[in-house]
């Protein structure tokens, strides 16, 4: 058993105040005995999504190991919800018009564990007259992604994601107990489908699910604004908590003998019938 806590954020362009409330209450997470602790997708900025390209980094850049030297220091695991990642080109060139939305796990040693690129991108014309191009400026991942830890087999998701079970049902397939969703939802779907599907997620993949999520209003004119709740979701698709509205954190205990008290009582597992599909 082991503490696992949610970052909630309201990120803006500006990219400093961004980083400097993500590190802050990272820190009050592990001080409060979080061994796990995820960020939501668009840590280190969220605004204009041309903005992206330009504000893209390599791993190894200043984020990367700002974020590495967070883990190491507190001894966490450590999730970077997602950020902006420079796109290498297959002739080495790194790309002026797309990056990849990336998320980046580190181990308690400060090492890169795990990378995972966006899959699903967000191109939507949401009621109330917001309209997203994610593709427009990010490139979409193409590998499903499961890191082995000391406290559990975790796979990595972002956001968008969450709509397409099929990724989740692999993730499965791979043996996690875990699964990391950061996100950015907007207030206008959230307030209808947030919980819903990732209730929905953990109750298909009898896994444990952290969600940690941007919240409030990125820009001066209150044209983007993200539902956050972010949350702990056990295998049996019970809220362990909610953060609601405002920055701060979520935390809760994760139990692994809990999923697999869930698996042996409801083995949808050995019920699959994928050969009559």
């Amino acid at each position: 058993m082991f503490l696992a806590a949610c970052v909630q954020l309201c990120c803006t362009t500006d990219q400093e105040r961004n980083l400097d409330t993500a590190e802050r209450l990272i820190r009050r997470a592990a001080q409060m005995g979080a061994k796990l602790v995820a960020t939501p997708e668009n840590t280190p900025f969220l605004g204009p999504q041309f903005h992206k390209v330009s504000l893209a980094e390599p791993l190894d850049g200043p984020i990367g190991r700002r974020f590495a030297a967070l883990a190491d220091e507190l001894g966490i695991y450590l999730l970077l919800g997602s950020m902006a990642e420079q796109r290498v080109l297959p002739d080495g060139a790194i790309d002026e018009q797309r990056c990849h939305n990336t998320s980046a796990f580190y181990g308690p040693d400060g090492k890169l564990r795990a990378v995972y690129r966006k899959m699903h991108l967000f191109d939507v014309d949401v009621p109330g007259g917001l309209t997203i191009r994610e593709s427009d400026t990010v490139a979409a991942g193409e590998h499903v992604v499961v890191v082995d830890t000391d406290l559990g087999t975790m796979g990595l998701t972002i956001c968008y994601d969450l709509r397409f079970p099929e990724l989740y049902r692999a993730l499965v397939d791979r043996g996690v107990d875990l699964i990391f969703i950061p996100s950015a939802f907007t207030l206008t779907t959230g307030k209808d489908h947030w919980h819903a599907l990732l209730r929905a997620r953990a109750i298909e993949t009898q896994c444990f699910v952290l969600a940690p999520a941007q919240w409030g209003v990125h820009d001066e004119h209150g044209k983007r604004q993200s539902y956050g709740h972010s949350a702990i979701i056990d295998p049996w698709g019970v809220v362990l908590a909610d953060r609601g509205h405002g920055e701060g954190l979520c935390l809760a205990e994760i139990d692994l003998e809990r999923a697999a008290a869930v698996r042996r009582a409801i083995p949808v597992r050995d019920h699959r019938r994928l050969n009559t599909l």
